[in-house]
């Protein structure tokens, strides 16, 4: 193969997808191509899998049906219908103390209309979607170049019930339960980011099994927001199992994604490894914020994000 075979990987992160799909879009932008044409292999966790799927999936002409642009008029389009809830969910729940923070109606009602019909098999450029299985406790890869395989007729899933599943975080969504063939059984799954909210590992490791004779490897990496807000021990010091329940969420996804970072960085040379990443200094870190004023605030971090990287997009771009 001529040049590097190229991996895109997008973090997790609920609605600060708002800034990997500025970024994504701005590369679209200056290269005046989809981002599927771009990439041997897109990998997603979470939020960062509703975009693999997005930008993978193909329209009426056979060309990506959505542009990342579409990834971020869906966030702030959507969000607040993702991240809603009643009432009578919040006593019913005890304030997400005995149930999960969200019912998955609005999530799975918004996924429908994006997706449809869609198959995993159908996605134009080969990904890799992250869960957990939580009933066989392994992570679970959804892969489209096996949901081609005629030998594994069983694994190829619509892809709005992969996108529900790869973000199914525990303590706001309920897991995902998916039928698996005719034989009666299923797979119960939540999001990938309890093993790998920055995919790029995950994503590294299959493209060296798809492409084993490459001579050269082009890993592009987006996240979601560096969390910056501080645990304070003096509180932390004395929380229980109630009080950890969310905290531990965030702690586990922001040190996996930079753990992850960190091994890449160690295995490519500087020229083959672009990560784009922001602190989260401004707006709010959580995930389902889908406030207006928190929306512009994850705008305005990745308008910063692409004034600062603009050499390296620029670099970027030139061997895309």
């Amino acid at each position: 193969m001529a040049g590097p075979v190229k991996m895109l990987s997008i973090d997790g992160g609920g609605i600060r997808g708002v800034i990997p799909a500025m970024i994504l879009a701005e590369i679209e932008e200056r290269t005046g191509k989809p981002i599927a044409e771009m990439f041997d292999l897109i990998a997603g966790t979470s939020t960062g899998g509703i975009l693999a799927l997005g930008l993978t999936k193909p329209g009426p002409d056979g060309k990506p049906q959505y542009a990342a642009a579409d990834g971020l008029a869906l966030y702030e389009r959507e969000g607040s219908r993702i991240f809603s809830r009643s009432i009578w969910h919040k006593i019913h729940s005890v304030w997400n103390v005995e149930e999960e923070k969200y019912p998955s109606d609005g999530l799975e009602a918004v996924l429908q209309e994006y997706f449809g019909e869609a198959r995993l098999k159908e996605a134009l450029t080969d990904v890799l979607i992250t869960s957990y299985e939580i009933e066989r406790r392994v992570p679970f890869f959804f892969k489209s170049a096996r949901a081609k395989n005629p030998e594994t007729p069983d694994y190829d899933f619509p892809m709005r019930q992969v996108a529900q599943a790869t973000a199914a975080a525990p303590t706001y969504f309920e897991p995902m339960k998916i039928e698996a063939g005719e034989r009666g059984d299923y797979y119960a799954l939540v999001d990938g980011g309890v093993f790998a909210h920055n995919p790029g590992m995950c994503g590294f490791a299959e493209l060296k099994v798809m492409f084993p004779e490459a001579e050269e490897y082009l890993v592009v990496s987006v996240g979601t927001g560096e969390l910056t807000r501080p645990l304070p021990y003096d509180e932390a010091v004395g929380w229980g199992l109630r009080q950890w329940a969310q905290p531990i969420i965030g702690v586990i996804f922001d040190g996996v994604s930079d753990t992850v970072h960190y091994q890449l960085r160690q295995m490519l040379p500087e020229s083959n490894y672009f990560r784009f990443q922001a602190r989260l200094i401004e707006g709010n870190d959580d995930m389902d914020d889908a406030s207006r004023t928190n929306l512009r605030a994850l705008r305005l971090i990745a308008e910063g994000m692409i004034r600062e990287n603009n050499e390296a997009l620029t670099a970027l771009c030139a061997r895309l």
